[in-house]
Formats: structure tokens, C-alpha cells, sequence
């Protein structure tokens, strides 16, 4: 599965197999917290206990499945996103904090979600000299003193000299991507995941060192770390960045879960969408030992300001044959889903050039 696989089957109900036979869930029991939470609250109050049987069975929540045990309210992902449009200038760490450790699946995403505004929003509006911490006022304000028009004397909680913006102006970006890391435990399926590493560690990492995707997709404690070493490479694409993704493809090439094919075939494909040359070239050779690399200090993490450091890796499949014959069917599928039919089954088919340069 990748988002937009989400998003569409969110925005329709979807039926159940015949044959499938799948008890509907007790109604779930939404027990407020004893502290105000405005985004917890208002994820209870958009509960929809029909929906539930659905998202159950979507999200693989059955014995053995990968997300056995997950609950859910029955909250369709615009529903969500439209909550936390209407709360989240009112929520701090805290509030994240109740959230992120919710029982409920959607309650998760929203404190995701949050996450993502609160860290898109301290980028934009950083903390102005002479603001406070909180964001209520100028320390330097004096009677009828203005700032780009506007009458400091009415700056309200939540606002910064020039306007509205995040109500903790004391939450940093770095702040967010401590929160996101130090919480993974609870970003537990694929949604989760797609949904909030590539807008934040992603844009996060554009212009730093990227060892930690790296290092999330070789020793990720959980298959959901994994996906995030991979899909955070988003960003990376998106500004026609695409060596982190073959590379950190290469480390996931012959990974055992189906999740993981789905993730790394998908970004193969968007690395495809900004270099087509470079991914037929990529998936026409022959994985060979490489350096383990690591940007310099101050480097941005692009292929002109990377070095290699002093230490190999075993890349997956190494010396096997051409990645295309040996990877996964499901990555190499969602690797070529662009291609022109002709071209799509010779890779298929096993018969593409050797050499594509």
C-alpha cells in the first residue's frame, strides 16, 4: 500500500470478500481525558462506529495480521484532516504526547498530522527578535507601536508580530523531529507512516547528514522504521534528489515483508518519474559492494556534497545477476507501473538489455 491507495479507499467504502467473515467490533468506549485536549476531544466526537468493521479489515487488524490489535473509531482520513485544520494552533507537545499514545488509530494520525502543521509552521514563522517564547506579545511593544501594519496591542495568544501562526511559537522544528523519533513505537502501520516521515524527517534532512535513513532501514527495530528509512526519501525526489533512494532501495531489495516491496517499489517509481535513465540503469545492473556514505559536516546531502566514509556494507543480492531478475515481483512491478508496455515485459519477463547506458 502507498497514500494514495489510502486516501482513495477512504473516501469509499469498502466492502467486505464474499467469504469473508469478520465479526463487527463493539462500539468503542471514548473515555475523555482528565486534562483539555481540543484535538483528542474532537477525534472522539467524529466516532463512527459503521465504519469500523471497514478500516478493521483494511488495515489488517486480524490474528497474525500486521496490524492485529489496532482499534479504530471509524474516522475517514479527510474527516482528520479537517480536525486537526481546526485545532492544531491549540496544541502543544502535551497534547501530542495524549495522542500519539491513543489506542485508537486515528487519534494517532491526527497527533501526526499535528506534528506536520506545527513543523511546517515553525518553518515559516520562526520566533521574531523581542517575541516571546510563547508567542503573546513583543517584549519591546510600545503604546501604538505597529509591525507590517498591524496594532501590537491586539496580538493574541497563538500569533506572532506578523499574524496568525503556531500557538507554541516555543516549539522548534528540531523539537518535532525529536517528538517524531523518540515516538515510532506508536507509528505502527503503513498510513502512519506515509503520511508524516516524508514532510517531516524528509524535508527535515533535505540539507543535513542522512545517515539516520540509512541507518532506520538497515537496523530499524520495526518494519514501520523500515518504511520510514525509505518513503522519508520522498522529499529528496521531489527536489530531483533521487541517490538516497537507490540506495537505501539496495539495503531493502530482499526484505521479507510485502509492506516493505510496496514502499520501496513506489519510491523506485518516483525516482523514475524525475530520472527515468537513472532507474532503468539502476535496475538493469548487478548490486556490487559500495561504501557506507556519510554528507560532511555542513554538506546538504546532494550528490555533489556527499563522501563516502571508511566502512563497507553488504549491499542485498550482491553479485546475484541484474537487481530487475532478482528483486521482489510486487517493488519491481510498482517500479516499472510507468514504463511503456513493450518495455515493462521485457523486464518482466527477464529479458532486458544488461547494459541500458
Amino acid at each position: 500500500m502507498y497514500a494514495s491507495d489510502y486516501q482513495g479507499f477512504l473516501q469509499v467504502d469498502s466492502p467486505l470478500n464474499k467469504g469473508d467473515q469478520l465479526a463487527q467490533p463493539a462500539e468503542p468506549q471514548l473515555r475523555p481525558l482528565q486534562r483539555k485536549n481540543r484535538l483528542y476531544e474532537e477525534m472522539l466526537r467524529k466516532a463512527d462506529p459503521s465504519q469500523v468493521a471497514g478500516l478493521s479489515r483494511f488495515f489488517k487488524t486480524g490474528p497474525g495480521q500486521y496490524g492485529e490489535g489496532d482499534k479504530f473509531l471509524g474516522i475517514k482520513v479527510p474527516v482528520t484532516r479537517q480536525v486537526v485544520k481546526a485545532c492544531w494552533r491549540e496544541v502543544g507537545l502535551q497534547e501530542l504526547e495524549d495522542c500519539i499514545r491513543s489506542e485508537y488509530h486515528e487519534v494517532r494520525l491526527a497527533a501526526l498530522l499535528t506534528l506536520v502543521q506545527i513543523f511546517a509552521h515553525a518553518k515559516r514563522c520562526p520566533v521574531k527578535p523581542g517575541m516571546t517564547a510563547n508567542g503573546q506579545g513583543l517584549s519591546v511593544a510600545k503604546p501604538g507601536m505597529t509591525a507590517n501594519g498591524q496594532d501590537l496591542s491586539v496580538v493574541k495568544p497563538g500569533m506572532t508580530a506578523n499574524g496568525p501562526c503556531q500557538a507554541r511559537a516555543g516549539i522548534s522544528q528540531q523539537d518535532c523531529i525529536d517528538f517524531y523519533l523518540s515516538h515510532t513505537v506508536f507509528i505502527n502501520n503503513w498510513d502512519l507512516v506515509d503520511l508524516s516521515c516524508y514532510p517531516l524527517l524528509g524535508e527535515w534532512l533535505l540539507d543535513k547528514d542522512r545517515n539516520l535513513l540509512y541507518d532506520l532501514a538497515r537496523n530499524g527495530k520495526t518494519l514501520w522504521e523500515q518504511r520510514i528509512g525509505i518513503v522519508s526519501t520522498m522529499t529528496f525526489v521531489r527536489n530531483r534528489q533521487t541517490d538516497d533512494t537507490f540506495a537505501i532501495a539496495d539495503i531493502l531489495l530482499h526484505h521479507p515483508h510485502d509492506l516493505i516491496h510496496k514502499a520501496v517499489g513506489w519510491l523506485l517509481r518516483e525516482a523514475g518519474k524525475r530520472d527515468e535513465a537513472a532507474l532503468k540503469a539502476w535496475l538493469a545492473e548487478t548490486p556490487v559492494r559500495h561504501m557506507e556514505r556519510k554528507a560532511p559536516s555542513g554538506a546538504s546531502g546532494d550528490r555533489a556534497g556527499r563522501a563516502l566514509r571508511d566502512s563497507e556494507v553488504e549491499v542485498a543480492g550482491f553479485g546475484a545477476g541484474p537487481r530487475y531478475k532478482t528483486m521482489p515481483r510486487t517493488m519491481l512491478r510498482y517500479a516499472i507501473e510507468r514504463f511503456p508496455e513493450a518495455e515493462r515485459r521485457r523486464f518482466l519477463s527477464g529479458v532486458y538489455p544488461v547494459s541500458v547506458r
